[in-house]
C-alpha cells in the first residue's frame, strides 16, 4: 500500500513539474503585432527614400546637362526670302512648277556683325532630322534633286558690317521630275576654324517646290512600343509612354496628327491623349515620335492603340483642294507593372510567412515537449507499479499454503490432535 501511494505522488510531481515548465518556457519566434507594425512601417520608408533619390539624381542630370550648352558666338548674319515678283514679306520659298520650268528668285544676307564677313552661298537638299527639323545637306555632299536644280549667281560673297545683299538664284525643273513636293534649302555658311578643327557655320531659308502632275498622299504607322514608370505610392496610377514611327509613303508633303490611347485588359481604364508637336514629313521621310500618358492605372498589361491621319500641306494662295489621306493605325502591348506595391507586397509577404513558420515551429516544439514529459510521467508509473507486485505474489502463497502431516520427519503425536496408542492385533 505505501509502494502504491509513493508510485502515485512521483506521478503527480511529475505533472506539476511539466505545467510549470511549460507556464515558464520562452515564447520562441513569435512576434507581435507591434512589432510587426513597425517592420513594415521601416519597409515603406525605406521604399520612399529610394524614389526620391533616384528623382533627384535625375534632377541633378538634366540640371547639369543644361549648364553644358554652348553660348553664341559674336560673329553674326541673317537671311530671308528677298521681295520679288514671286512674293513679299514671305517666310520661306515656295513654287509650283511644271516640269522644264524655271523660277527665278532672290536670297537677302544681312551682316550684323562689328567686322566685315565672308559667306559662301549655295543650295542643297533637304532632309528631317530624327527631332522633326528641316536640315539640309552638307556642301562637300552632292545633291540629287531640289538642291542641284537650283543655280546661285554669286556662290562667294563679301559683307561689311551691317551691309545687306540681295543673292539671285534660279531653279530649273528637269523635264523628266516626277510630279509631287521637294524640299531644299539656300544657304549663306562660314567656314570656322577653331583649334585646327574646321566647322560650318550657316543660316538659310527653306525651298519647296511642288512639280505639278498625280499627287498620291499615303502615311503609315509602325514600331509601336509601351513603357510604364510607376510612382512611389502604392497602387497609384503612373505615367506611361507611346513610341511609333510615321512614314510618309506617299509623294506630298503632310502635317500628320495622331491619337493615343492606352487601356488595361479587355479595354478598362482607358486614357486618351492626342500627340502633340508632330512636325511636317517629307516624301519619303521617317519620324519616331514619344507621346506621353498620364494616369494609367497599374493593371498589368496594358495595349496602346495609335491611330494616325494627316492633311497635305497646301502652298499659301493654292485654290485647288488637296487629295484625302488614309488613316493609318497600329498597337502593342507591354506591361504597367507596379513596382513599388509589388516590393512592398513581397515584403509583408515574406515576413507573414517567416511568422507564421516560426509560429508552426514553436507550436510543434511545445507539442513535442509535452508528449515527451507525459512519456517519462508514464514510464515512471509503469516502474513504480511493477516493483511490488513482484514481491507481493510469492508471500502470499506461501501464507495461503496449508501445513502438510504427511512429511517423512512428522512424528506420531508433534501434531495439535492428542496422541493416540496404536493396537496391533493379530
Amino acid at each position: 500500500m505505501s509502494q502504491a501511494v509513493t508510485s502515485q505522488s512521483t506521478a503527480a510531481r511529475a505533472r506539476r513539474g511539466r505545467h510549470v515548465a511549460a507556464a515558464h518556457r520562452p515564447q520562441q519566434g513569435r512576434i507581435g503585432p507591434e512589432t510587426l507594425r513597425l517592420l513594415l512601417g521601416a519597409a515603406i520608408a525605406l521604399v520612399l527614400a529610394l524614389s526620391a533619390w533616384l528623382g533627384s539624381v535625375a534632377g541633378a542630370g538634366a540640371a547639369h546637362a543644361a549648364e553644358d550648352e554652348p553660348s553664341d558666338t559674336t560673329v553674326s548674319w541673317s537671311v530671308r526670302p528677298a521681295d520679288t515678283l514671286q512674293g513679299t514679306a514671305r517666310p520661306n520659298f515656295a513654287y509650283e512648277a511644271l516640269p522644264g520650268q524655271s523660277v527665278a528668285d532672290a536670297l537677302l544676307v544681312t551682316n550684323r556683325s562689328t567686322t566685315s564677313i565672308d559667306l559662301e552661298v549655295y543650295a542643297a537638299d533637304g532632309f528631317l532630322t530624327p527631332d522633326g527639323s528641316l536640315d539640309i545637306l552638307p556642301k562637300d555632299q552632292e545633291s540629287v534633286e531640289l538642291g542641284s536644280w537650283v543655280e546661285i549667281a554669286s556662290p562667294s560673297i563679301t559683307l561689311a558690317s551691317g551691309q545687306t545683299m540681295e543673292i539671285p538664284f534660279e531653279l530649273t525643273v528637269p523635264e523628266d521630275a516626277p510630279p509631287g513636293d521637294y524640299a531644299a534649302g539656300v544657304v549663306a555658311s562660314m567656314s570656322v576654324d577653331a583649334a585646327g578643327v574646321i566647322t560650318e557655320r550657316r543660316l538659310g531659308s527653306r525651298v519647296h517646290l511642288r512639280v505639278s502632275g498625280d499627287l498620291v498622299p499615303a502615311l503609315t504607322v509602325t514600331d509601336v512600343s509601351v513603357a510604364y514608370t510607376g510612382t512611389p505610392v502604392p497602387f497609384a496610377p503612373g505615367d506611361g509612354s507611346v513610341t511609333f514611327t510615321l512614314t510618309n509613303t506617299g509623294n506630298t508633303r503632310l502635317a500628320p496628327d495622331a491619337v493615343v490611347q492606352l487601356s488595361g485588359p479587355f479595354g478598362l481604364a482607358p486614357v486618351t491623349v492626342r500627340g502633340s508637336d508632330l512636325p511636317e514629313l517629307l516624301p519619303g521621310s521617317t519620324i519616331e515620335h514619344t507621346v506621353q500618358v498620364a494616369g494609367v492605372a497599374p493593371l498589368g498589361l496594358v495595349t496602346a492603340d495609335v491611330a494616325a491621319d494627316a492633311d497635305v500641306v497646301v502652298r499659301p494662295g493654292d485654290t485647288q483642294t488637296p487629295p484625302e489621306v488614309a488613316g493609318a493605325s497600329a498597337s502593342a502591348s507591354g506591361w504597367a507593372v507596379p513596382w513599388t506595391s509589388m516590393a512592398l507586397v513581397l515584403l509583408v509577404a515574406g515576413l507573414v510567412t517567416w511568422w507564421l513558420l516560426a509560429r508552426r515551429r514553436a507550436k510543434a516544439a511545445k507539442a513535442k515537449a509535452i508528449d515527451e514529459a507525459v512519456a517519462a510521467a508514464l514510464a515512471a508509473r509503469d516502474a513504480a507499479d511493477a516493483v511490488p507486485a513482484s514481491d507481493a505474489v510469492p508471500a502470499a502463497s506461501a501464507a495461503a499454503e496449508p501445513p502438510s502431516g504427511d512429511g517423512p520427519d512428522d512424528e506420531p503425536g508433534t501434531g495439535d490432535e492428542p496422541a493416540r496408542e496404536r493396537v496391533v492385533t493379530g
